[in-house]
């Protein structure tokens, strides 16, 4: 999570994402022509960055995403206010993480923009911030996120025609950041027992992330295909990395491609992009 050299399958995303060497459970930092090599098909980079990440490879990703966001990818910038944000390969820094998330989204990250929406409701990245919480939910909404959209409606206190499954992940993910991680794993528990397979998908990154929960890679694992089999589109991209990776199960990249496929047509936009890099 090593020298791009395309092989079969979906190790020409990840496993030659592995830069011409088998990802494995050691990891070193990348050499000045792999590194010019992530910055030249940055799609595949962020790929790489993500692989690395599963495998808690932190500084490796760190070095990737840096050098992506150092060239204004917005993606890469939301990827190390992760880092920050959970203090994963570095000290936690609530104010870092908040600069870095709105990098992301001044890039145009969605994903950045409802981070921000969320966490500064919370006193998570420092005071909580009201006025951009609505502003960054606000472009995240305007950006096609209905869970912006629920939570910009509560934020605001409007009754307005917000799914009902989309207002409880909304505020099961207000939970998560407000630092009410046993709360949020029940709320998420719900959330799936209702039938909602996104609340599947957030358990299971809570297994991966050990947040709220012990950290089990076999069981995060085990929830991601459970979403997947069920057509969450962002379950079977996380699946598919853990399979080319051997996170929480062995390798099968043919298996992996599969799942890349299945993300891909389901318009999950990192699937969609890894592909497109092929």
């Amino acid at each position: 999570m090593h020298a791009f050299r395309f092989r079969a399958g979906l190790c020409c995303i990840v496993g030659a994402l592995c830069l011409g060497r088998a990802v494995s459970a050691e990891a070193a930092l990348l050499d000045e022509d792999e590194l010019a090599e992530v910055v030249r098909k940055p799609t595949i980079g962020l790929y790489k960055g993500y692989a690395e990440f599963k495998m808690a490879h932190y500084a490796e990703a760190r070095q990737i995403w840096t050098a992506l966001a150092d060239r204004g990818q917005g993606e890469a910038w939301f990827n190390l206010g992760i880092l920050a944000e959970d203090g994963l390969g570095e000290p936690r820094d609530g104010t870092e993480a908040r600069r870095r998330y709105e990098r992301a989204a001044q890039a145009g990250s969605r994903n950045a923009a409802l981070r921000l929406g969320t966490l500064l409701q919370t006193a998570r990245l420092g005071a909580p911030d009201p006025a951009a919480a609505r502003r960054w939910l606000q472009q995240a909404a305007d950006l096609g996120d209905d869970e912006a959209r629920a939570q910009l409606a509560a934020l605001e206190g409007r009754a307005v025609a917000v799914n009902g499954a989309d207002r409880r992940l909304a505020e099961a993910r207000r939970l998560e950041a407000d630092g009410k991680l046993a709360d949020a794993v029940d709320a998420y528990r719900a959330i799936a027992a209702a039938g909602d397979v996104r609340g599947t998908t957030r358990l299971a990154w809570l297994f991966e992330a050990g947040r709220g929960v012990t950290r089990d890679l076999a069981e995060a694992a085990r929830l991601f295909r459970q979403a997947a089999e069920a057509g969450e589109a962002e379950a079977q991209y996380a699946l598919a990395v853990m399979l080319e990776t051997g996170a929480g199960q062995p390798r099968d990249p043919e298996e992996a491609l599969r799942w890349l496929r299945a993300s891909a047509a389901g318009r999950y936009p990192p699937a969609v992009d890894a592909l497109k890099a092929r």
